[in-house]
């Protein structure tokens, strides 16, 4: 990329006063991030399907599918933080490529034509996994061609796009949050907690397979040093976990005891689960719905490998590192089951 020392002055200005737009702020991390950047003295607009909730950001309700809405979202805007994304483990190839690959191939030409000089693209570690474990491994290059499942593919071959995009007009980086969790997360955390609490949450081999996580504070702090650090940043991908990889056996127990149930007991070798997986994508398949099947062959996949990251790159050039990380995640968690607070210290993100 060319002039590098314009985009170091833009990026020391970056955030603060900034006009940043934010999309997928309806969903657990997009409206962290936009909550953060109004927090830091940004004017945040969000692009998607409902209204984000985000108090004091200004919604534009629609998708990055839709030419009009995506050409108001970035109007006059400084920055964008891309999270819109078709996120489930089963579904249309079609609606896959049409949101995660067209829809963010649209976004950045528009961001372009409309005097954006920052983006970041929120991808997902996934896009570089191809089946083996990952052990300390840093941001491997993205690999549509050998990516599991339809949601990595895709997100895979978006993430090229972007950082393909980057250029002196336009700074592009890409950041890779991995397995994002904390209080009031739908996903990784609700669904441990609710299966387990029916006696439906199985490990996957041993459950010792050590895996990397982001506390949701440190993956929304980390997004925002990727946007003010973008000068060092640009052309480039980064991983960001919490740093503390464990066995996801005992994480899994670690999140069932902070909500008080059970944790998992039984254990399902590693081809069964992935048999059960690839019969259940069969029928959600034949009957598409907005549930999520309990077990899909990538699935399978994820909970019986390692995966776990290099962060050294990470934390130099994003000048960033974890605040919270998983055990002090962990009390946070407990105390938010039990209906309490925790008081945040100076350095943290409010929760």
């Amino acid at each position: 990329m060319g002039d590098d020392g314009a985009l170091r002055e833009a990026g020391a200005a970056a955030v603060t006063g900034e006009r940043v737009l934010v999309t997928g702020a309806s969903g657990y991390l997009g409206g962290a991030v936009a909550a953060a950047l109004l927090a830091a003295g940004s004017r945040v607009r969000t692009l998607q399907r409902r209204p984000s909730g985000v108090a004091g950001a200004e919604d534009v309700i629609g998708t990055v599918t839709d030419a009009g809405s995506r050409r108001a979202a970035v109007e006059g805007i400084d920055a964008v933080v891309h999270l819109a994304a078709k996120v489930t483990f089963t579904g249309d190839p079609a609606e896959f490529a049409a949101v995660n690959v067209e829809g963010t191939r649209a976004l950045l030409a528009d961001a372009a034509a409309s005097g954006v000089t920052r983006f970041v693209f929120v991808s997902s570690p996934s896009v570089a996994h191809t089946g083996t474990s990952i052990m300390g491994d840093g941001a491997a290059p993205a690999e549509p061609s050998r990516a599991r499942g339809e949601y990595a593919r895709t997100k895979a071959a978006a993430e090229l796009l972007a950082l393909a995009a980057d250029s002196p007009s336009m700074a592009v980086t890409a950041v890779r949050p991995h397995l994002v969790w904390g209080p009031g997360d739908p996903q990784l955390v609700a669904r441990v907690v609710d299966r387990a609490s029916k006696g439906r949450l199985p490990l996957v081999g041993t459950g010792a397979a050590l895996v990397d996580t982001c506390y949701i504070d440190d993956a929304v702090d980390g997004i925002l040093a990727a946007l003010r650090r973008i000068d060092v940043a640009h052309g480039q991908a980064y991983v960001l976990t919490s740093g503390e990889p464990r066995p996801i056996g005992e994480l899994f127990s670690a999140f069932c005891r902070a909500a008080g149930v059970p944790p998992p007991a039984v254990h399902v070798p590693v081809p069964v689960a992935s048999a059960v997986g690839a019969i259940a994508e069969i029928v959600w398949r034949l009957r598409p719905g907005d549930d999520e099947p309990p077990m899909t062959r990538f699935l399978a996949e994820q909970l019986s490998t390692a995966h776990w990251f290099d962060q050294r790159r990470t934390h130099q050039d994003l000048d960033w590192s974890p605040a919270v990380g998983v055990s002090r995640g962990l009390e946070r968690l407990r105390a938010a089951h039990r209906g309490a607070t925790v008081a945040v210290g100076a350095g943290d993100l409010a929760e």
